[in-house]
């Protein structure tokens, strides 16, 4: 018996014969992308199952919540993805559809599909190994910067060997259930085929009005609510919250009522408020005696966690410079990051105000002349750089500091002749940034100015590729960008210490993020826990503070430490005036907007809700606090809210009065006491 040519078109046969209808008939390849879809969906919740490990404690109730919940998701996810397929079996004609072309047009477009949909799967789980979470505002973010994701993914992994497995997969899949995608039609008619197209369209804009990608977050377990969703789902939410209006969403006080609790949560012992207008943070910062204009170089480290220190229980000896260093420098342990990426370091550090929800200010329309660390410095005469080992376009970087009091130098600044010991797609290896900074310092101190500089680091960053022969750790792994890290930095305090101005000079190492953002809890703490050294051995004796407090905080301590006397609109506060037990941090993710008050989290959300919660320091849990403190809730809405309104109406902005010598104190004050 001679066997039929699978790509042979059914025979036509009429409606009244077939025993299904030809609309079925017509639509059935939709069926088959549906199961494919699910099939895929419910292999990659188990694959990041198994990815989460013990953050999903072994409950049948979590699993099924999990696998159910997500379904949900998919199948409204699919309604959205299946729209490519439905307006081809909507629109080709019955002749065409059923041909020998049709078919091969059938088979080639849901091979497209089911490969998309496959890498989609795959690159999922990519993600979630670097951030722990299905597909959120960063994945939208990176978007932007395709140059840099791109390389960085064909830096760290085998690009090539996955899409051919991916194709290679695709291609067996469809052969095994090509008659899922056989083109039968016994006579539909357009119009009637027309009615499946207006169906959709309305369960499209039912399911995109009612549903919202929060409604998922029903348990209290993180890694649970981001199983329970679907990576391509998220993806579009986070692209339609990316500019989030705080006023809209988040919870709120009356606008001067939040101004009013914010002047006094701000305000220091050291600094009096230029008037009472109950809507300007402007005060004036006064110590007693003379500034000391010391060079300050500000080093914000590519994702150098706590937890990657001895000092915090590591046993891999990765950070052996590090360690060393704590005993030499004032040593901060209980400080928090504001975010999990550059942008929120580099807002913290240069604007000192706690994060807005969506694009960070570095990002944003109209964040050009603001109130900045840099102003202050440039007041007294110092050049103030941000020095950067990549190409400063990626994260609006140059722009945004080049509008904001400082001079921006990146890779572009290299010359062609100078020495480059390793670079990939973020950028020059740490020492030769280093050398590039080095450089600004040396122009500076020759031009008889004071400098400030700011160095954003790379080479602690994925794919981790250092140069060859610094570190005994395997390259490409985090274990070797670390200690590369480590000793890069060393490798840069000896250089300078040859320098004439490195007795004048104080070093600032912190970070601008941890290194993972993934916990149980939706704002996991030990996730935000960076360090911070000041390193300025004949001016600044050791000492360990332990006082908690928030990277907006950093930049005025230091300006503290040089007794500068300056206009202020900063939310942050010098540590060292700060009253005990008025300590605070602001660690957030793109749209939860967390307050840490002691050992208490106060967490803002979309749909103004809310959340609190007693923290654990040590593993990110974090136990309901019933009832809320409503005190800190509004404490923390009066900052959020109120940071929000400035930067929206441009309240934010440099003004030529903040450029005004603020006389010192008339009397020596005393000595404030070191906070421990």
């Amino acid at each position: 018996m001679a066997r039929r040519n699978i790509f042979q078109p059914e025979p036509s046969v009429s409606i009244a014969s077939h025993p299904t209808s030809p609309l079925r008939q017509r639509f059935h390849p939709l069926w088959w992308l549906a199961i494919c879809y699910v099939l895929i969906g419910a292999v990659t919740r188990i694959a990041l199952l198994s990815m989460a490990g013990g953050g999903v404690p072994h409950n049948p109730l979590y699993w099924a919540y999990a696998f159910g919940v997500g379904l949900s998701y998919d199948l409204i996810a699919f309604v959205y993805l299946a729209w490519p397929l439905l307006l081809y079996l909507w629109l080709v004609p019955r002749p065409v559809y059923v041909s020998r072309v049709g078919q091969w047009l059938l088979y080639i477009g849901g091979a497209v599909l089911l490969f998309g949909l496959l890498f989609v799967g795959a690159s999922e789980l990519v993600f979630w190994g670097e951030f722990g979470t299905r597909f959120n505002f960063i994945a939208v973010d990176y978007l932007v910067y395709t140059t840099e994701v791109i390389g960085n993914i064909r830096e760290s992994y085998p690009l090539g060997t996955w899409i051919s497995l991916l194709a290679l997969a695709t291609l067996v899949l469809v052969w095994l259930s090509r008659r899922g995608l056989k083109a039968q039609d016994g006579g539909s008619r357009f119009l009637q085929r027309g009615k499946v197209v207006l169906v959709w369209l309305v369960i499209t804009v039912v399911t995109a009005v009612a549903i919202k990608g929060t409604y998922k977050d029903r348990t209290d377990n993180a890694y649970v609510n981001e199983l329970s969703g679907n990576g391509v789902y998220e993806f579009f939410a986070a692209f339609r919250s990316s500019h989030l209006d705080y006023a809209r969403f988040y919870r709120t006080l009356p606008q001067d009522a939040a101004f009013k609790r914010l002047r006094e949560l701000v305000k220091t012992p050291e600094a009096t408020y230029v008037n009472d207008d109950p809507r300007d943070l402007t005060r004036e910062i006064r110590h007693a005696g003379p500034e000391r204009h010391l060079n300050v170089v500000l080093i914000s480290v590519e994702s150098l966690s706590a937890d990657f220190l001895k000092e915090f229980g590591d046993k891999r000896g990765i950070t052996p410079n590090l360690d060393a260093l704590i005993g030499q420098s004032m040593f901060f342990d209980n400080l928090y990051a504001n975010g999990t990426r550059t942008v929120r370091g580099l807002e913290a550090l240069s604007l000192s105000v706690p994060p807005t929800p969506g694009d960070s200010i570095v990002k944003a329309h109209n964040n050009e002349n603001l109130f900045s660390v840099a102003d202050v410095f440039n007041d007294r005469g110092y050049q103030s750089d941000f020095v950067y080992g990549g190409y400063g376009y990626f994260d609006n970087m140059n722009y945004f500091f080049s509008h904001n009091g400082y001079r921006a130098v990146d890779r572009n600044d290299i010359g062609p002749g100078e020495t480059i010991h390793h670079e990939n797609v973020w950028g020059v290896a740490d020492e030769d940034l280093y050398t590039l900074a080095l450089k600004q310092m040396d122009e500076a101190h020759a031009q008889g100015k004071p400098f400030f500089l700011h160095i954003m680091t790379t080479s602690n960053h994925r794919p981790f590729t250092v140069p060859a022969n610094r570190v005994p750790q395997k390259n490409g792994t985090r274990e070797a960008a670390v200690a590369y890290t480590d000793w890069s930095i060393a490798d840069f305090i000896k250089r300078a210490q040859a320098k004439p101005y490195f007795d004048d000079t104080v070093f600032v190492i912190t970070a601008d993020h941890c290194a993972s953002s993934a916990g149980r809890a939706s704002v996991p703490i030990h996730r935000y826990h960076i360090p911070l050294w000041i390193y300025a051995p004949k001016q600044f004796p050791p000492q360990r503070v332990t006082r908690q407090m928030s990277q907006i905080d950093i930049m005025p301590t230091v300006l503290g430490l040089l007794n500068f006397s300056y206009r202020s609109r900063f939310f942050g506060a010098d540590v060292f005036q700060r009253e005990p037990g008025r300590e605070r941090a602001f660690p957030a993710t793109y749209e939860k907007l967390g307050y840490l008050h002691g050992d208490v989290l106060s967490i803002l959300e979309p749909q103004r809700k809310v959340e609190q919660v007693h923290p654990n320091f040590i593993n990110g849990d974090a136990t309901p606090i019933t009832p809320m403190d409503e005190g800190l809730l509004d404490d923390a809405a009066a900052y959020y809210q109120s940071a929000a309104y400035l930067f929206k109406h441009g309240l934010l902005a440099h003004k030529p009065a903040d450029d005004v010598p603020v006389q010192p104190a008339a009397e020596a004050a005393p000595d404030a006491p070191a906070p421990h």
